[in-house]
């Protein structure tokens, strides 16, 4: 499983996070058509620049003046009329919506009804779809981070001059680790927040891994105490099965929340709407069972599994969707498949789908509903017709050959070097070539003796 480690140690924001990943190579050019077809006439790139003594690459985005205050249906239309693609496009969405759920609660609205001031601006918009892109092109399946830095004092928004973590940013982090900083400046952004929040699973030292690439990204500001960076370590999944054999459980993700209300005053309309809430908020699964209640009142027993980061964005749910009194719930341990995800050649072009590899060796493969639910609506076909088909285009793509990839031991990654010529310079590899060379270094630092975590000396003339 190719994992993804954010090492926070200077906070997150969105440019940061974008600089990291392309950093540690995700596809520029995919990134590049992306952006540029959000139609929001945002120039982006790229310089490499230093931070107390240490590289990392700078996300540079130029745009004319254009009104900044956008509403998350607007920004979710920019979106979706892009051709991004899809697993990019939810991952972007979905971005939006969580600050848009904190935005709403700190300022007593609904979602809908929230005005981004900050954040709706070009290059937040860039910042967040750019990232949503990059991690999409490196196939990571599960992220950890480590506890994130918020700073102190004070920042100006559009609301006027609050204190560090901002309302928004302060409500993101909620059930997640904030690591004891006295840096007097916002170390963490509400779009920094929101990344961690949709992105990362696990919070903690880090995991059991065989590093691949290394990316750095870049802030804006200079720190005094510390590399204003993000560094982000990718590669695959350490585990240690028995006797050679390869595991076919995961033992990430092995605990979620349970959370039940029992519901007797309360319309099936008003019990549907709460449940597309707890849906777009990031549930695992919501279920209904009928029950009866008190004095033979027939009721419904609503159900959500979480991850356990999320207990509180679904229990504000159901207290204010479903008006119930109380909420019961319990952490419990689960096991889960090893899945793979995979994309299908078919008569409609690619189409996106996972294989789950079973106990016994064996492996099973299921498109993904929302891809075969357009393909339906376009061609005007059954969705069960649909879905054979992929399944069967699938199944012609030579299972052996998958197979023989998959037992592969360490399938070696391509990860973005630096080389000095005869003169000291640094140089990224040919296919950073369209990268803009360091132009804000000052030269007038000691350069002959910093390091690169995870490289040798560098030095200069």
């Amino acid at each position: 499983m190719r994992i993804a480690y954010l090492d926070c140690f200077s906070g997150i924001a969105g440019d940061m996070c974008l600089g990291a990943l392309v950093d540690a190579g995700a596809d520029l050019d995919e990134i590049q058509r992306g952006i540029a077809s959000l139609e929001l006439d945002a120039e982006m790139r790229f310089e490499t620049v230093r931070k107390q003594g240490f590289r990392g690459l700078a996300v540079r985005i130029d745009h004319p003046e254009q009104h900044t205050h956008r509403t998350l249906w607007e920004i979710r239309t920019v979106i979706e009329g892009s051709a991004i693609g899809e697993s990019a496009r939810r991952l972007a969405i979905r971005i939006f919506e969580r600050l848009a759920e904190a935005e709403g609660k700190v300022h007593g609205t609904s979602p809908e009804r929230v005005t981004f001031h900050e954040v709706g601006a070009i290059d937040s918009i860039v910042d967040i779809v750019g990232t949503a892109i990059a991690w999409t092109s490196l196939g990571i399946e599960q992220a950890y981070a480590s506890p994130v830095p918020t700073g102190t004092g004070w920042v100006q928004i559009a609301h006027g001059r609050v204190a560090i973590p901002a309302p928004a940013t302060a409500e993101l982090l909620r059930d997640i680790p904030i690591a004891p900083c006295s840096v007097p400046k916002e170390m963490t952004t509400p779009t920094g927040a929101a990344i961690l929040c949709e992105l990362v699973q696990h919070f903690g030292p880090l995991p059991s891994m065989q590093v691949a690439r290394i990316g750095y990204g870049a802030g804006t500001r200079d720190l005094e105490d510390r590399p204003n960076l993000l560094r982000v370590l990718i590669g695959e999944a350490v585990s240690r099965p028995a006797s050679g054999a390869r595991p076919t459980m995961q033992e990430s993700d092995s605990a979620v929340v349970i959370l039940e209300t029992n519901l007797d005053d309360i319309t099936g309309e008003q019990i549907g709407f709460a449940v597309e809430q707890l849906w777009e908020a990031g549930a695992l699964d919501v279920f209904m069972v009928p029950i009866q209640m008190k004095k033979g009142r027939p009721g419904t027993l609503l159900s959500v599994i979480a991850k356990p980061e999320s207990k509180s964005a679904m229990e504000s749910i159901l207290f204010q969707h479903t008006g119930t009194l109380g909420i019961r719930w319990r952490q419990q341990s689960r096991s889960i498949l090893r899945r793979d995800a995979i994309d299908v050649e078919t008569p409609w072009g690619m189409v996106p789908g996972k294989v789950a590899h079973l106990p016994d060796g064996t492996m099973s493969f299921s498109a993904e509903y929302d891809a075969c639910r357009e393909i339906a609506r376009e061609e005007g076909i059954r969705l069960a017709d649909v879905m054979d088909e992929v399944k069967a285009c699938y199944a012609a793509q030579t299972e052996e050959a998958y197979l023989a990839e998959e037992e592969e031991v360490s399938e070696p990654i391509d990860a973005p070097k630096l080389y000095q010529d005869d003169h000291g310079e640094m140089d990224d590899r040919e296919e950073m070539g369209d990268r803009e060379e360091i132009d804000d270094v000052d030269d007038s630092s000691d350069a002959t003796n910093w390091y690169r975590w995870d490289s040798s000396p560098w030095r200069e003339e």
